[in-house]
């Protein structure tokens, strides 16, 4: 039997191999082209319900978490730290005990000003004496002509508002900034050339002290006094000393039997 193509029997082929392809599709297929739903139409109770957030707003651990080591520099809880034998106390290192208050400034802003004295005649032959020769051992730019005037023992020149170790030429040396010495001898030149003060007159405690900055308020100077301290000091100094409230550079102190009792700056 012949068929026409353009007559039924061609249509009845046609639907039978759409029925085929179609048996054919996977039915993975089928279900993606199923309409998706929307998030809101979810039922509630098939989502998993939130967790409850801790009373105190922190992040509470699950279960089978591991905790969270310390931070670097934290300090563990006082419970988890071990205990720690006794420890003696620590006391606060003693200052000098012989003539460290001594030659602290003396720069009393409620005090009468001080007489400053040029006139090195006024002073006792001993100490004019002490002061002449250490004079000529810095000019002479030799520091060790300053060996004899410091002396030993008890009788020392205090060198330092705190202790000092070994040699006390060698501890000049040292605050220098050359070699020999010699800076630290124009430092004490330029101070013993300064006016000087008469301080704690009749007392144990007496001395003639360079320069005369020492027990002098440095907002009382006149424009005279700040040219000579600027000798001795820079402005910046003088501004930092202002701040602090006292002359603090290099200060010689004398007794008036002629000891030379100190050379020291610091507060």
């Amino acid at each position: 039997m012949n068929f026409s193509m353009s007559g039924q029997p061609r249509g009845l082929v046609l639907s039978i191999w759409l029925a085929a392809s179609c048996a054919a599709v996977p039915p993975a297929l089928v279900l993606t082209s199923s309409p998706a739903y929307a998030l809101s139409e979810i039922k509630r109770e098939e989502l998993p319900a939130p967790a409850e957030p801790p009373a105190n707003g922190e992040t509470a651990p699950s279960e089978n978490s591991v905790p969270m080591p310390d931070l670097p520099g934290t300090t563990p809880p006082a419970a988890s730290q071990p205990k720690s034998p006794a420890e003696p106390e620590q006391s606060e290192p003693e200052g000098p005990t012989d003539g460290g208050g001594v030659a602290n400034p003396r720069a009393d802003p409620d005090a009468p000003v001080p007489e400053v004295v040029y006139d090195l005649s006024k002073l006792p032959e001993p100490v004019r004496r002490m002061h002449d020769l250490m004079v000529e051992a810095c000019v002479s730019g030799d520091i060790e002509k300053l060996r004899p005037l410091i002396g030993t023992g008890e009788t020392m020149t205090q060198l330092s508002l705190g202790e000092i170790e070994g040699d006390p030429i060698a501890f000049l040396k040292g605050l220098s900034g050359d070699k020999e010495g010699q800076e630290i001898l124009a430092i004490m030149e330029e101070v013993l050339n300064a006016g000087y003060v008469h301080v704690d007159v009749g007392t144990p405690q007496e001395l003639y002290v360079w320069p005369y900055f020492f027990a002098m308020p440095l907002d009382k100077l006149d424009a005279k006094q700040r040219v000579e301290l600027f000798k001795i000091v820079t402005a910046g100094d003088y501004d930092d000393m202002k701040q602090f409230g006292a002359y603090i550079f290099y200060r010689v102190g004398i007794t008036p039997a002629g000891q030379w009792t100190f050379f020291v700056a610091g507060d």
